[in-house]
């Protein structure tokens, strides 16, 4: 890639160099990318919680605000993404116009991190990419609030003349949340925020009751316009997301060839579906809009719907990772237990959007279980897609590789969004910018303040929460190694002389967990700490120490017998890391599937991960040309017939143990193969 004179401020900056101070801004200490306007919990402001330089999230904020926020600027200035803008403000026509008819969205969406980023560390190179971006962005906008640089423009098809796949209403959502972090950071309008307000205008014009009665093919305008009409104070923004919600599910959008109606959730109405279904990323784009009309409009009917498709979602069409979408053909869905692990597709954006969906929920609920889904997206496919410099990305999650990557299709722009290395731009780009957003305004999503008196640690890293309370300020330290080290301190350095309720969240998996409330004057107790919530109620003081064990042994999941793909297979687990093995692990020679799991040995913990007893596989050698399935008939001597394959079936003699590495590590030592599920022998 060639320099060019837009860069980031920073964008020289060594990564692994010492990040700017953090120390956000005052105006934006209390923004946060989601505000129910009902309901009594909120989650932290970006100024509420900080994550420590060096520890497993903070590292990953740094590079991505020292790295990442540049490499998408530098990309999308190389392959002219950006230009796109400038050419529509010129008036110039357009001949052959780079990019799909998408790409302005991941503008935005840099821009939204370019916001959060800002807010979270006041850095100044953050600042000035954002303000930047909003000049050429803003400049492109016509008269009426339309913005997009693929339709109406000359040289391009009208506007709205394919709202299926056009986009339009996609990329002006994307705006729309841009202009949200914008508004809540710098704590008042600017020009990109008016910009977004005409786009809301236009859209509630053309749009709303008396105008087009059409709908987006991507959802995304839903919950941007819901959390832009809240950022606002303007209620016709929340109402045009809901006639756009009730809208979906009636056959509206014309179906394509192997897109049929579900891909774009217009086959059954939001309300009715059992399940989510179709395009991964649409269907949880929706949902997230959905919560959001129907938490602000008290519509208590259309949340119990969503919460029961999020609940068959996950318990059904949810890989172990927190990773949705089983299907390559639509980046959707599969039905019920459809779960392939070589077959996995588990997009990047789709595990953001399950964060998007899974913290609106338990903003309306305070159940433990979304914070649970957050927590295992977050460590196994957020955590997995960038590469350790923050200029490398997973586009798709597979949880098994049989053959190892081209090194030369991961070089430059890849044209799939399949592949075992991470790549540094792809043909469709949405992830990388999706990871950059995600990262900048995470801890956002650490802790909630619930009601007058009460704080609930929902995910666990090194730092300080300072909240205010009703009565007063509460703050605590938070020392941990979380999460290749299953005990989190908290140590109380401020807090009100008044009760207050600590909530701390128990993990599904922390079965043995213990909690400890020690005061300054040398007082303990243990409180109960079962999976969900462990509660201390109590006035606290400085001093004070909660001391929560869950505990990081190895241990073993089963998968459902019902996932045909992955029956006879075992995963192994540490804390909330899904672990894999990978080629390099193994002897030369050896190969990913040669191998099946001594089960009856207990995986023990190594470094960050396990080492397990593996035996060699048996079965049939086929290399003579032979069907790759073991004999079926009745031996002669009257025996059960044996299937050489059949899990559960004696293994060869011999072993060796192997270590197991986080699923988040993989493919970092180059080319590889990889499996999360390995066969089982009992």
């Amino acid at each position: 890639m060639t320099d060019t004179s837009t860069r980031y401020d920073d964008a020289a900056r060594d990564p692994h160099a010492p990040p700017p101070p953090r120390v956000p801004a005052t105006a934006a200490a209390a923004a946060r990318p989601v505000v129910p306007a009902r309901g009594t919990r909120r989650g932290a402001g970006l100024g509420e919680v900080a994550f420590d330089a060096g520890g497993f999230w903070g590292d990953r904020q740094d590079i991505n605000a020292a790295a990442t926020l540049a490499h998408c600027e530098r990309w999308m200035e190389e392959l002219g993404w950006l230009e796109n803008f400038d050419r529509v403000a010129r008036g110039e026509r357009t001949i052959d116009r780079p990019g799909w008819q998408f790409s302005d969205s991941e503008v935005y969406k840099l821009m939204e991190a370019a916001a959060w980023e800002s807010a979270r560390t006041g850095d100044a190179g953050a600042e000035a990419l954002f303000v930047r971006l909003a000049a050429r962005v803003t400049a492109a906008q016509d008269d009426d609030g339309y913005l997009t640089t693929a339709f109406g423009h000359p040289g391009l098809e009208p506007r709205y003349t394919d709202l299926a796949m056009g986009h339009e209403l996609y990329n002006m959502g994307h705006l729309l949340q841009a202009a949200v972090a914008r508004l809540r950071t710098a704590g008042a309008d600017d020009a990109f925020v008016a910009a977004g307000r005409r786009v809301a205008e236009h859209v509630c014009r053309e749009f709303g009751a008396g105008g087009r009665d059409e709908l987006c093919g991507h959802p995304e305008i839903e919950v941007a316009l819901a959390e832009f009409g809240r950022a606002t104070g303007e209620p016709r923004y929340v109402e045009q997301a809901r006639i756009f919600i009730e809208r979906r599910g009636h056959g509206r959008l014309p179906v394509r060839p192997l897109l049929a109606a579900d891909y774009f959730q217009d086959d059954v109405p939001v309300r009715d579906a059992e399940a989510l279904r179709g395009h991964a990323v649409r269907a949880l784009y929706l949902t997230a809009g959905a919560v959001d009309v129907a938490v602000d409009t008290g519509d208590d009917g259309l949340l119990e719907s969503l919460v029961r498709q999020w609940r068959r979602t996950v318990e059904r069409r949810t890989y172990l990772t927190g990773g949705m979408g089983s299907r390559h053909q639509d980046e959707g869905f599969g039905d019920d237990f459809e779960l392939p692990a070589d077959r996995a597709y588990c997009e990047t954006c789709a595990g953001v959007a399950s964060i998007m969906v899974s913290w609106r929920l338990y903003l309306a609920t305070g159940e433990a279980e979304y914070a649970d889904l957050i927590e295992r997206t977050l460590y196994n496919v957020v955590a997995a897609s960038p590469s350790a410099d923050g200029c490398a990305f997973f586009y798709a999650n597979p949880l098994h590789l049989r053959e190892a990557a081209d090194p030369v299709e991961a070089a430059g722009v890849h044209m799939r969004a399949e592949g075992g290395l991470r790549a540094p731009w792809f043909d469709v780009s949405c992830c990388p910018t999706n990871v950059a957003r995600t990262l900048a305004s995470l801890q956002a999503y650490a802790v909630s303040v619930d009601g007058p008196a009460a704080l609930s640690v929902l995910q666990y890293a090194a730092g300080n929460i300072s909240v205010e309370l009703d009565d007063g300020r509460l703050a605590v330290s938070v020392a941990t190694g979380y999460p290749h080290d299953g005990t989190v301190v908290l140590s109380v350095t401020d807090a009100p002389a008044t009760p207050v309720t600590l909530r701390l969240r128990v993990p599904h998996w922390a079965r043995r967990a213990s909690l400890w409330s020690t005061t300054a004057a040398g007082g303990a107790r243990r409180v109960d700490a079962a999976p969900g919530w462990a509660h201390v109620s109590q006035v606290l003081a400085a001093g004070d120490e909660i001391r929560l064990v869950l505990g990081d042994e190895p241990r073993l999941t089963w998968p459902d017998s019902r996932i045909d793909a992955v029956r006879g297979t075992v995963a192994v687990e540490r804390g909330p890391l899904v672990l894999c093995l990978e080629s390099p692990d193994l002897p030369a020679g050896m190969e990913i599937d040669g191998f099946v799991l001594d089960a009856s040995a207990p995986p023990q913990p190594v470094n960050d991960g396990a080492s397990v007893r593996l035996l060699p596989r048996p079965g049939r050698d086929v290399s003579g040309g032979g069907l790759p399935f073991g004999p079926c008939e009745d031996p002669a001597d009257g025996t059960p017939a044996q299937r050489p394959n059949a899990p559960g079936g004696q293994p060869a003699e011999g072993g060796l143990a192997v270590r197991l590495i986080p699923y988040y590590r993989w493919a970092e030592r180059g080319p590889s193969t990889m499996r999360v599920f390995l066969p089982a022998s009992i």
